[in-house]
């Protein structure tokens, strides 16, 4: 049982990419409490979180995608999506979402890991 992430794929600098990672009912039967996130991990590179939004709506966003990348929700579909623009190959990594919680100063993921998508942006 994983979250699905989807929606990747390879463009050109400057294009979009809409992603979609749907969570499991079997886990996340109350979608809505949770505070959700999406990571990318580049080859050679760790995984680093890139947008989260919580329960509440609010978003935050790394320095590296902000005013690019939108974060958004939908409780009932438990599904939460990741809105790319103007894409740059630096953004090049498999995408991943989970759900996350603040544990001391740190977002931390759960175990939850899917499969990730890939998204490649060539210059």
């Amino acid at each position: 049982v994983q979250l699905q992430a989807s929606g990747g794929g390879s463009v050109q600098a400057g294009g979009s990419l809409r992603l979609s990672c749907a969570a499991p009912r079997s886990i996340f039967s109350v979608f809505s409490v949770y505070d959700m996130g999406w990571f990318r991990q580049a080859p050679g590179k760790q995984r680093e979180l890139v947008a989260r939004i919580s329960s509440s709506f609010s978003t935050d966003y790394s320095d590296s995608v902000k005013g690019r990348f939108t974060i958004s929700r939908n409780n009932s579909r438990k599904t939460v999506y990741l809105q790319m623009n103007s894409l740059k190959p630096e953004d090049t990594a498999v995408y991943y979402c989970n759900s996350i919680k603040m544990v001391g100063d740190t977002w931390t993921p759960s175990e939850y890991w899917g499969q990730g998508t890939q998204v490649t942006v060539s210059s």
